[in-house]
């Protein structure tokens, strides 16, 4: 398994789900991680974990190379199958373990 930095302690970091490089020549991976309560999907730019939501996020502004993000600064765009192929793995994997996913990056805690 290749290395990876800056991942935080209580992430597993398990199969690729998705690899491809960007045109100012970044390699993305997009990595099926372990949290403490649930799967999800996890950015890597050059082998550096990228902080983000756990899915890939709709844009505000669409276009035809890309309709979905993940990450921040910098935000890495995919396209509708991407997208797909990036929330079906994740969301099966929670449904295979009974796991209950919950998306709750970028919102205030209410519990």
């Amino acid at each position: 398994m290749p290395e990876f930095s800056d991942v935080p302690r209580d992430m597993d970091v398990l199969d690729s789900i998705l690899s491809k490089e960007t045109k100012n020549g970044f390699l993305v991976d997009v990595r099926l991680v372990k949290r403490p309560r649930q799967y999800e999907a996890a950015l890597f730019l050059n082998g550096k974990y990228k902080p983000g939501p756990p899915v890939p996020r709709p844009l505000d502004n669409p276009t035809t190379d890309a309709s979905h993000w993940m990450g921040v600064r910098p935000s890495v765009g995919f396209s509708p199958e991407e997208a797909d192929a990036i929330t079906d793995e994740v969301m099966s994997q929670n449904r295979l373990r009974r796991l209950t996913f919950t998306d709750r990056w970028g919102r205030e805690y209410d519990d």
